[in-house]
This record gives structure tokens, sequence and C-alpha cells, in this order.
């Protein structure tokens, strides 16, 4: 937990920098082009809840799609940036019943992958122990990724379920 709150402050503080810089790149999904989708063609149902799960499909023309709307649509500067420090990330992640759709991908610079993503598996694993529900661990996850200084809140409290 203590290499997790390091972590996310080191990556505050870049995503601060960005501010300040001008902010090449997207903090938080465009919620208009980003809204979150679920699965709605499982190759499975996981969890107690028998959620939809998708496998991960996402090739590289519909990510390189997703940057140029990015960059086209809200300004950025995606493109230009080294690839290595993007991943076009899940919304809602696989794991909690997201989608492959382009509704729920964004494309996610490392530092801020780097406060929301160790809260993942913590949620996807509180789903499997029947601990939390689908609609609830959706609802963490968005607030977390439209709200990072929450991320390591709701991390820590994630925990103690």
């Amino acid at each position: 937990m203590i290499t997790f709150l390091k972590l996310s402050l080191i990556s505050l503080l870049v995503i601060h920098s960005a501010l300040a810089s001008g902010n090449s790149f997207p903090l938080v999904p465009n919620e208009s082009q980003t809204p979150g989708r679920l699965c709605s063609t499982p190759s499975e149902l996981r969890y107690p809840e028998q959620i939809a799960y998708c496998s991960r499909k996402v090739d590289s023309y519909l990510k390189n799609t997703i940057i140029a709307k990015y960059d086209a649509l809200f300004g950025f500067e995606i493109s230009s940036m080294r690839r290595e420090d993007f991943k076009i990330d899940h919304l809602i992640p696989l794991c909690a019943g997201g989608a492959n759709s382009e509704e729920n991908l964004w494309p996610q610079h490392k530092s801020v992958f780097a406060v929301t993503d160790p809260m993942e598996p913590v949620i996807c694993q509180k789903m499997a122990e029947g601990k939390i529900r689908q609609a609830q661990a959706v609802k963490l996850i968005l607030r977390a990724k439209f709200n990072l200084d929450l991320a390591p809140v709701i991390y820590n409290e994630l925990h103690k379920l």
C-alpha cells in the first residue's frame, strides 16, 4: 500500500505539471466521447453475479482512431508524443464487465494509469468474492477515473471490504 501511495503522489505531481504546461494529453476521459459501455457480446459470465465478460480485442486501427479523435476533437497532442507513454484504457475494465467498443476506450497517459490501475484488480477481486456488485464497482471506477485525487482513497476503502 505504501508503494501505491508513493506512486500515486509522484503521478499526481506529473499530472499537475501537465496541467501547468498546457495539458497536451487528457487527464480524464471525455464523457461525450468515452461515456463507458458494458459488454454486450460476452465470451463468458463471471463472478457470483454472472456479469458479462468480453475477451480483450482492440486492434491497432481502433487504438489509432481513438488517439486521432481525442487530438482532433479536444486539441490534445497525443499523436505527437511517445506512443509507449500511453495505453488505450478500458474506462470500465474488462474484468468489471466493460466492452471493447470505442465508447469505453480512451488514451490514458502513464502518469494517469499509475494512479488508477492499482484499483482495478482489487475491485474485480471484490466482485469475484461477492463483496461488491457490478453496479457499485462501475460507480467506484468511474468516480476514480473522473476524479484522480479520489483513486487512492477508493483503493484504500476497497481493501477494507
